[in-house]
């Protein structure tokens, strides 16, 4: 008997399957990372990438042709962390990556629970 999976979660996996070889390790490990960052966000798709949301969008996140990126959905957020994240090239709300340079574990963790925080404020107003 095969599990069926909710529409959204088909979509992020059928993504998955799409991004290649040389970049899927290091965005399954940033996933990883921050679904133990926000354990009860939801994993969805919007803008065709993968993103998280909890009381609204927390990060979206893609890979590309010779990089991956965290988007991370906050002007200020992105500048609460901007000297952590100089190291990484980006625009506005992106935080580029490779493999080879991959963006730390603890530095996600600190921006999506920043981002849950963030959130929570918003809606408790």
């Amino acid at each position: 008997m095969s599990v069926r999976k909710a529409p959204e979660q088909a979509a992020v996996e059928a993504y998955f399957a799409r991004v290649s070889p040389a970049l899927r390790p290091a965005l399954v490990h940033l996933r990883k990372t921050i679904r133990a960052a926000a354990p009860a966000a939801e994993e969805f798709m919007s803008y065709h990438m993968p993103a998280f949301r909890q009381n609204g969008v927390l990060v979206y996140y893609a890979a590309f042709a010779d990089h991956c990126s965290l988007f991370v959905a906050s002007p200020g957020v992105r500048r609460k962390f901007s000297a952590a994240l100089k190291p990484f090239q980006g625009g506005k709300g992106t935080v580029r990556f490779t493999p080879d340079h991959p963006l730390p574990a603890g530095l996600v963790t600190r921006i999506v629970q920043a981002r849950i925080s963030e959130n929570e404020k918003r809606r408790s107003r």
